[in-house]
């Protein structure tokens, strides 16, 4: 497109990159500690990549469907994208490799990173393509606020409710009723039904962004610096009262991530779209086929665990005899592997980029 924004695409391939490196350590043993996530309540940095990708989510939505209409066709159009994310999601938590090449159904995870990035598009694409600003902001507001008294408020089997891992927690209890054993951990999945909600939100902050980004507005840099900022400090102060948690992907967590998103991308577009600086291009290459690359690292990554090398995996065997060192940590070992891996991914988005192969999901 000729009016796409360069930092836009440099922010989603940055994102995309550091999911994958989150998600491929050489040994989740021995994390490197800033890809660490947070124990429970608060952040780290890497706690924010996920909600940084639903965020460009949103924003994207509003380059690809600002001159549309709401029409069957593009209601289709949106639909099939989203089982289509739903539908590899699902395939990455079923596939084993015994044959029928699915795992026992009772041992089948349903939710999932892919299948939160599918609901959210769908549902953010047709707020957007029914709804004024003015009415999107009236909706985030409903869900952030009504989600936070849900869980505050709502008592489960007539117990007090709780943000803590606890069977009363919300969110976990109606995820248990409603999924059983197809869940992430017995106490929670960070991927639930009800945190979903929230969820959608990071999308509809990232429309706003998306909207200022397409507008004619001068001085688009200083409006999102100062739009961060604020979402900081409402996220900072909900905090008080709803603790900032991406498991639950809590109201504050929506802000606070949001802020962030909004802050970083501000200082990217203003060095690549006003200074017309060069960088990050590799970051480019990425965003260009960022689901592709996030499926693939993610299925080669459980082929890899699968695959047996005498008492260990294929991914055992590599790590220990590649990365293991006596002159070196073990948390820094597991880093090189996972570099090596974005490594190898980045090389890939860069061979699809200059051969023009885009494929989209």
């Amino acid at each position: 497109m000729k009016d796409r924004i360069l930092s836009v695409d440099i922010f989603r391939g940055m994102t995309i990159v550091l999911m994958i490196l989150v998600n491929t350590p050489g040994t989740w043993r021995a994390v490197y500690g800033p890809l660490k996530h947070a124990q429970w309540h608060g952040y780290t940095p890497t706690d924010l990549v996920f909600p940084f990708f639903l965020f460009i989510v949103g924003t994207s939505i509003v380059f690809a469907y600002k001159n549309k209409k709401a029409t069957a066709a593009t209601y289709k159009k949106i639909t099939v994208r989203a089982l289509k994310l739903i539908g590899l999601g699902l395939f990455l938590g079923a596939f084993t490799l015994n044959f029928p090449f699915i795992k026992d159904f009772a041992d089948i995870r349903f939710p999932g990173v892919l299948q939160r990035i599918g609901v959210v598009f769908f549902f953010a694409s047709i707020l957007f393509l029914n709804l004024n600003w003015k009415s999107l902001i009236g909706v985030a507001i409903v869900l952030l606020v009504g989600y936070w008294l849900l869980m505050g408020y709502v008592p489960v089997n007539g117990v007090e409710s709780t943000f803590e891992r606890a069977p009363n927690n919300l969110a976990n209890y109606i995820d248990v009723q409603v999924f059983g054993t197809h869940n992430y951990k017995e106490d929670y999945d960070p991927e639930g039904l009800l945190s979903t909600l929230p969820s959608i939100v990071s999308s509809l902050l990232g429309i706003f962004t998306g909207l200022i980004l397409t507008s004619k507005q001068e001085k688009k840099a200083i409006i999102l610096f100062g739009l961060g900022g604020a979402f900081l400090i409402i996220g900072y102060l909900w905090d008080f009262v709803f603790p900032i948690n991406k498991a639950l992907w809590t109201s504050s967590f929506v802000m606070v991530t949001a802020g962030w998103a909004n802050l970083i991308l501000a200082l990217i577009y203003y060095l690549t779209d006003v200074k017309k600086i060069q960088f990050g291009t590799i970051f480019r290459y990425a965003g260009a086929n960022a689901i592709v690359l996030y499926f693939l690292s993610s299925f080669i990554s459980k082929l890899l665990g699968m695959i047996k090398m005498g008492e260990t995996s294929l991914h055992g065997w590599l790590f220990e005899t590649i990365y293991v060192h006596d002159f070196m940590s073990l948390q820094m070992s597991s880093l090189l592997y996972g570099l090596t891996v974005v490594a190898f991914y980045c090389l890939l988005a860069y061979v699809l980029y200059q051969k023009k192969i885009f494929i989209k999901v």
